[in-house]
């Protein structure tokens, strides 16, 4: 998964004094898009470095992989926009799910970035009073001065479910956005368990009712703010499907040999449905 690094390895810590060196990464982020450049096989994507960019600049700390560290470019005017240039292009983040590249790391660093980056340009003002708020000065957390309320960075979890059926297990299709197959996933709401958001979500969008519920993995997926949680379960009962047309394009039972899996090995649902394919989940 995307997540998978090692032997590198992510440090999240916030350092708000941290000093940017010529040769750490910069993130420029405008519009779900980042500032990238590609190397001679198009295979593999950089990040501009200090160095790169001229003039004085002021930046966040975000975060270190190993002995590299990233920052994000802050901008005085949120809409403007830094001119691609000496190689750099602007990149859709979301299209690296499905980009040929050969470094996991530059994909994970991205992903994260995105996270951090979104969160900062939708955090200004306070909620209470509209004050602007400014970073804290002892963790990852935007103060009001004024009133007090601290804002932490917002982790959306979220649950992917493989309902299994003997030797077959429930595969939608989203109605619009992600072109490949999937599983069943949604949003934990407020007051439930993740069990209970694993039921309800199958249920509201294939009228399947299930048993068994068992915890298979997380991912952190920075470019949706969203914490995902992995679980397998069993069909209880009825197994005709009733789809839910405002969200599915379809939802069918597929067996292990005829699982179409996902470009990438990126995601926790494309892992879940080739651990499936093989036979290999947990029982």
């Amino acid at each position: 998964m995307i997540q998978d690094i090692a032997p590198h390895k992510l440090d999240n810590a916030y350092y708000p004094d941290k000093t940017p060196k010529e040769d750490d990464c910069v993130i420029i982020y405008h519009q779900e898009k980042i500032l990238v450049q590609f190397d001679e096989n198009a295979q593999n994507i950089k990040f501009p470095k200090i160095s790169d960019l001229a003039g004085t600049n002021k930046y966040i700390y975000l975060f270190s992989v190993d002995d590299n560290s990233y920052y994000l470019l802050v901008k005085d005017n949120p809409l403007s926009y830094v001119e691609e240039q000496d190689g750099f292009v602007y990149m859709s983040v979301r299209s690296l799910t499905s980009h040929p590249i050969s470094s996991q790391l530059s994909a994970y660093a991205a992903f994260t970035a995105m996270h951090l980056a979104k969160w900062y340009e939708s955090t200004v003002f306070c909620s209470k009073c509209g004050t602007n708020l400014v970073h804290s000065n002892r963790e990852r957390a935007m103060a009001c001065g004024r009133c007090g309320q601290v804002v932490y960075p917002r982790i959306n979890p979220a649950v992917i479910v493989g309902v299994k059926n003997k030797d077959s297990i429930l595969i939608t299709r989203y109605k619009e956005g992600y072109r490949y197959d999937a599983l069943v996933a949604g949003f934990v709401e407020i007051g439930e368990t993740l069990e209970e958001a694993v039921a309800r979500e199958v249920m509201e969008e294939t009228g399947i009712a299930v048993k068994n519920i068992k915890y298979y993995k997380s991912q952190p997926w920075g470019i949706a703010s969203d914490m995902l949680v992995g679980f397998f379960c069993e069909v209880d009962g009825k197994k005709t499907i009733k789809v839910d047309e405002s969200e599915l394009k379809f939802a069918k039972w597929v067996k292990r040999s005829d699982i179409k899996l996902q470009p990438s090995g990126y995601s926790l649902t494309g892992e879940m449905m080739k651990i499936f394919k093989e036979g290999n989940e947990p029982s």
